[in-house]
């Protein structure tokens, strides 16, 4: 009989290379470590741990609550109630801008800043997902050295999946463990797809847009979509040869944004220039998102963000289990072929096809 290991969160106490350790003698530990959470006297245990400040049980927490397994959800929502309110004092930033204007680059460079002042980061840096394959790279970490390896720092990279609006689906609840485990600054870095990126505006305290200088830039200012959201703009690339042009986008950024309304918040919407290589600009950024903090606190602001952000995960939660159970209900599979064929014949319109999927769905959902 296989020797059961001695542990008190999944995945603790037992030795890899011992094949007496593992049941039946397979060789896989992450299958164990799997295996082992089977009940929520474990996640209570891992909340534990989480909020003790144990990156090893923060990153099986977040990796619980990306499970598509049915048997995990329970577990995940249990985890989430544990962690919930535990550190209302972080703050929550969104860094967006488009594909190779350094966003990597100028979050390792602020980070950098904040560890030093001995603050904890966590940076959950969503990446792309081919919509060929399925598969992500998940390379921030190579592309965040320095950051990476400090003991003030924690990077998570996870797969945007399905998910549009350059997020991943389960980044609140991350955002939640990574408050329980005492991170001060939880920084998310979005996908980087260009105007679409608007859903991180509504999980994060201020939102950051980073602008690439010279690069055609000159009318985005005056587009709607995720410029209106931004809290700050900033033009990062301000070194060498590119100064002069980050001094004009930031020109044209300043003026475009008096087209605007004024913002809820009755902040008003600054631009400023960085480099993140050089580090330039950096510490100056970091001041005025401390400005920006302090005036949404005194207003009231930053609180009724934090609520609208709880009823919005309110009702986006109602949303991805209804389209679970929807698509996981049998009868609906069956069903679905059949529509495609009748919709790709002509035989029935999308809509009709749809609506009749939708009242098959409720009848079955009163047999229940």
């Amino acid at each position: 009989m296989p020797k059961k290991p001695s542990f008190d969160i999944p995945g603790e106490g037992f030795d890899p290379a011992k094949t007496s350790d593992l049941p039946g003698g397979r060789l896989n530990p992450s299958a164990f470590r799997r295996n082992a959470l089977n009940g929520m006297d474990a996640v209570r245990v891992l909340a534990q741990k989480i909020k003790s400040g144990d990156i090893v049980a923060l990153s099986k927490g977040i990796t619980l609550i990306e499970s598509n397994k049915d048997t995990d959800r329970p577990l995940s929502r249990e985890l989430i109630s544990l962690c919930l309110n535990e550190k209302e004092t972080s703050v929550r930033i969104g860094i967006s801008g488009s594909p190779g204007v350094g966003k990597s680059t100028f979050i390792e460079s602020l980070g950098q800043a904040l560890v030093e002042q001995n603050k904890k980061l966590a940076v959950l840096a969503i990446d792309p997902t081919s919509s060929l394959t399925g598969g992500s790279i998940l390379g921030d970490k190579t592309r965040m050295i320095n950051l990476s390896t400090h003991p003030n720092a924690y990077i998570r990279p996870t797969p945007a999946g399905k998910m549009l609006g350059g997020v991943a689906r389960y980044t609140r609840e991350a955002i939640i463990l990574c408050e329980a485990a005492g991170y001060d600054v939880i920084l998310i870095e979005t996908v980087g797809v260009g105007q679409s990126e608007t859903i991180v505006e509504s999980m994060v305290d201020l939102f950051v847009l980073l602008i690439l200088p010279g690069a055609g830039d000159d009318l985005q200012g005056i587009k709607r979509g995720v410029v209106e959201m931004a809290d700050l703009l900033v033009v990062n690339k301000a070194d060498g040869e590119r100064i002069n042009l980050a001094n004009q986008a930031k020109a044209s950024y300043t003026h475009a944004l008096h087209l605007f309304p004024p913002k809820e918040s009755g902040s008003l919407v600054e631009v400023c220039t960085c480099s993140s290589v050089e580090s330039t600009g950096i510490i100056e950024i970091w001041q005025r998102v401390l400005k920006l903090l302090e005036t949404h606190h005194s207003n009231g602001y930053f609180t009724k963000r934090r609520n609208a952000q709880l009823l919005h995960w309110f009702e986006e939660t109602i949303r991805n289990n209804l389209f679970d159970l929807f698509n996981n209900n049998q009868v609906i599979k069956e069903e679905i072929s059949m529509q495609e064929n009748a919709i790709l014949s002509h035989k029935l319109s999308p809509f009709d096809a749809a609506e009749s999927l939708l009242k098959r769905f409720i009848e079955e959902l009163r047999k229940n």
